[in-house]
């Protein structure tokens, strides 16, 4: 990946309301969920939610379709794949497999809510 790509992904996900959409979106799977369940899910305002998948959609981190009069946004998962990959790449001496707990992603201890598409 390259760095402007990674600075880019990282800014668009330094921001609270774009990381929970982000991170809501991921939880949705492959499906993704519609602009107006985004917004019933995390509360958002249809123009503050506009803004802010722009900016996701932007970084590369989300895709869209339209089905009818819908519109479904996704995670793209490669370009989340990718990021993980250019973050952790030099783990161990750039040997993460040689690597014990370090380098491995952990779980977070805090459940979180699942929301149905």
């Amino acid at each position: 990946m390259d760095t402007q790509i990674a600075i880019g992904a990282l800014a668009a996900l330094a921001q609270e309301t774009r990381l929970s959409i982000f991170r809501l979106l991921v939880q949705a799977g492959p499906e993704g969920m519609t602009v107006g369940r985004i917004g019933e899910a995390l509360e958002i305002p249809a123009a503050t939610l506009s803004f802010h998948l722009k900016e996701l959609s932007r970084s590369g981190l989300l895709g869209s379709r339209q089905e009818s009069r819908f519109i479904w946004y996704f995670a793209n998962y490669q370009a989340m794949n990718e990021l993980i990959g250019y973050l952790t790449e030099n783990c161990c001496r750039g040997q993460p497999e040689a690597c014990d707990a370090p380098c491995v992603p952990k779980k977070s201890a805090k459940s979180t809510k699942r929301v149905s598409a």
